[in-house]
């Protein structure tokens, strides 16, 4: 009978001997004494909350930066309606609403044109396209004036240009939907339903007699 053809003898099925109890005594003692990756775990524990703390950190200071960024804007082309220049410019006479506020968008964002597509000089965010403009002329100083937000969403479907006359009170207000990239920590940067912030400039002013 060839040897090779009988069938192959079952497993033990013995488990094999644990090693003596002093040999794991020694064991357990080497490892607890064995200080190689200490740093390596104990940075694994640290970096999740460590990154979004540091992340947080900066997001917050972007959006800080930003919302000063858009006062300044704000300000310094309020100042062409308060004395004046921009309604009695040459090119926007004859306008209306709507291209005025177009007019007044790129004087506040800087915008040039560049390759017969406008670019805005200022690169931190997406001004002309996601810069949402409301001018309005009283002849009284208004009350309290509520932030555009309609079931928890930026709505500026009421955002016009009035273009003002000499005396009359005038109100620029600028919206930006910012976006949040960071919620790990829940901070609370976002105020808007879909996670986002908004941020708000505003300008209230009487117009010069410049007439």
């Amino acid at each position: 009978m060839d040897p090779s053809a009988m069938p192959a003898a079952p497993p033990d099925p013995t488990p094999p001997p644990s090693p003596p109890r002093h040999v794991r005594r020694t064991l357990l003692r080497r490892f607890r004494r064995d200080a190689n990756g200490v740093t390596a775990v104990e940075f694994s524990l640290v970096a999740m909350p460590f990154f979004a703390i540091l992340f947080s950190i900066l997001e917050v200071s972007l959006a800080f930066w930003t919302s000063q960024v858009m006062e300044s804007m704000i300000a310094d082309a309020s100042r062409q309606i308060y004395t004046g220049q921009f309604q009695l410019q040459a090119s926007n006479q004859g306008k209306s609403a709507a291209q005025l506020a177009e007019a007044f968008k790129d004087m506040i964002c800087g915008t040039e044109v560049k390759d017969g597509q406008k670019v805005n000089r200022l690169p931190l965010f997406d001004c002309h396209g996601k810069l949402k403009i409301d001018v309005r002329s009283y002849s009284a100083f208004p009350g309290a004036i509520t932030p555009p937000v309609t079931n928890g969403a930026l709505d500026t479907s009421s955002f016009t240009y009035q273009n003002s006359q000499p005396n009359e009170i005038v109100v620029v207000r600028a919206a930006l939907e910012y976006p949040v990239f960071v919620s790990l920590l829940n901070t609370n940067q976002g105020n808007l339903a879909n996670g986002n912030r908004l941020l708000m400039a505003t300008a209230t002013f009487r117009n010069e007699p410049y007439q």
